[in-house]
């Protein structure tokens, strides 16, 4: 069922219990509900009970802040005090900022916090009518068909078209245009029948189970990288700039590993990242431990550098919405300065980012929540699909070289879809 967005909250209600029973988060969120896990347990939805719009985006303080008190303002009973319970929405919201979004309260929610799970039903309060309440829960998934056998791959742009434009954006670094523009390439992937979404999950989930995993309607992946987490004045976020191979070979591994660490340019690069994250948390913390020297993450495929940040938040805090909002988007997705990066990138990519590298997770009633970056993405529609991948662009960066980074990302995707 979907409540019209013009329902107030304060007549709708939330009910949680706790469970024993394991339910596997995928196929709880079946083909049409919503999904976002990690290592950790994680949320999945079903249903809506609310669609909650951003009209400006992340944009307007007073959308953002909107968005959090309809949440506070569903009724809530037997919320067991964990992050996650209780009313909450999720979404994957644009990746440019001033672009309208919306989050989806799911009317049936299961939700897992280490040992702990439990459901959450919304409705209308103490509702007369017992077809709305037949109504709020949603319908089983229809019996999924036989994954595709045949796939076409057509990129937007060339290989040669598209190192030319990282040409293009080494000349406007080299005239002081900025110091980093993180470029994209978009890969569309038509089948001969449509992809079975759950089944492409669970691939995800086999390949990268170190990954936060999403669902958000037709928009999935298996994202490395937090943008920010609250759970209560405590906050994280888990930047990641910096790629090399992974060969399989241990000794191979960590021969590449000490050659990244050790470049004066991947180091720029991620440090650009971090300090913009970090004076974007500063003023709203206590304190804020930001590593000196970043960490290596290895992932099936690829090494990145990573700083864990780390902090306290102030009382009266923004909720982790808000913090998503003063943080998006970081240097690891758009550029550094922002402005003309973003300007540069929207004129050259040839092709509308949408939910590509935006936040995608969720938020509860006392405006916890996590949200990750959007890479490591595809968005699908029945038998087509478009997978993307971005590299950051600074000084010294080799057109062939980041051509051949972006290959190495697109495999995550290409991996979980394409299977002949």
């Amino acid at each position: 069922m979907t409540i019209s967005t013009s329902v107030d909250p304060a007549g709708l209600e939330a009910v949680t219990v706790p469970v024993d029973e394991t339910q596997d988060l995928i196929a709880f969120a079946g083909s049409g509900g919503w999904l976002f896990s990690d290592d950790t347990g994680g949320i999945a939805g079903r249903g809506e009970a609310l669609r909650i719009n951003l009209p400006h985006g992340l944009c307007d303080p007073a959308d953002v802040e909107a968005a959090t008190e309809k949440l506070r303002s569903i009724k809530s009973r037997g919320d067991l005090g964990r992050p996650g319970c209780g009313p909450l929405a999720l979404g994957a919201l644009p990746f440019d900022p001033a672009e309208p979004g919306y989050l989806v309260v799911p009317a049936v929610v299961f939700g897992r916090d280490g040992d702990a799970s439990w459901i959450t039903t919304v409705k209308p309060v103490a509702s007369a009518d017992p077809a709305a309440d037949r109504a709020a829960d949603p319908a089983a998934d229809p019996p999924a068909g036989s994954s595709p056998e045949r796939f076409t791959l057509t990129p937007t742009l060339s290989h040669a078209e598209w190192q030319g434009i990282v040409s293009a954006a080494l000349d406007e670094i080299d005239c002081g245009s900025f110091e980093k523009v993180v470029l994209a390439r978009r890969i569309d992937i038509e089948a001969d029948r449509d992809f079975v979404v759950t089944e492409v999950l669970e691939r995800l989930r086999t390949l990268y189970p170190s990954c936060m995993l999403f669902k958000m309607e037709g928009f999935i992946g298996a994202s490395p990288e937090l943008l920010v987490r609250r759970h209560g004045l405590e906050v994280d976020s888990y930047p990641l700039a910096g790629t090399v191979a992974r060969s399989g070979d241990g000794r191979d591994d960590e021969r590449l590993v000490a050659s990244m660490m050790g470049s004066a340019k991947t180091r720029r690069e991620h440090r650009v990242v971090v300090d913009a994250i970090a004076g974007a948390l500063r003023p709203l913390c206590k304190t804020l431990d930001v590593p000196e020297t970043p960490s290596v993450m290895s992932m099936r495929n690829v090494s990145h550098l990573a700083s864990h940040i780390r902090g306290r938040l102030t009382a009266g805090a923004p909720s982790v919405l808000g913090l998503a909002a003063r943080i998006h988007p970081t240097p690891a997705v758009g550029g550094y300065p922002t402005e003309p990066a973003l300007r540069f990138l929207q004129k050259v990519e040839g092709f509308d980012r949408g939910r590509y590298a935006g936040p995608v997770g969720w938020i509860d009633s006392r405006g916890d929540g996590c949200f990750a970056l959007g890479i490591r993405s595809a968005q699908v529609a029945g038998r087509r699909a478009s997978i993307f991948a971005g590299n950051g662009i600074v000084a010294g960066s080799d057109p062939a070289g980041e051509l051949t980074e972006t290959q190495l990302k697109l495999q995550a995707l290409l991996s979980a879809l394409v299977r002949p």
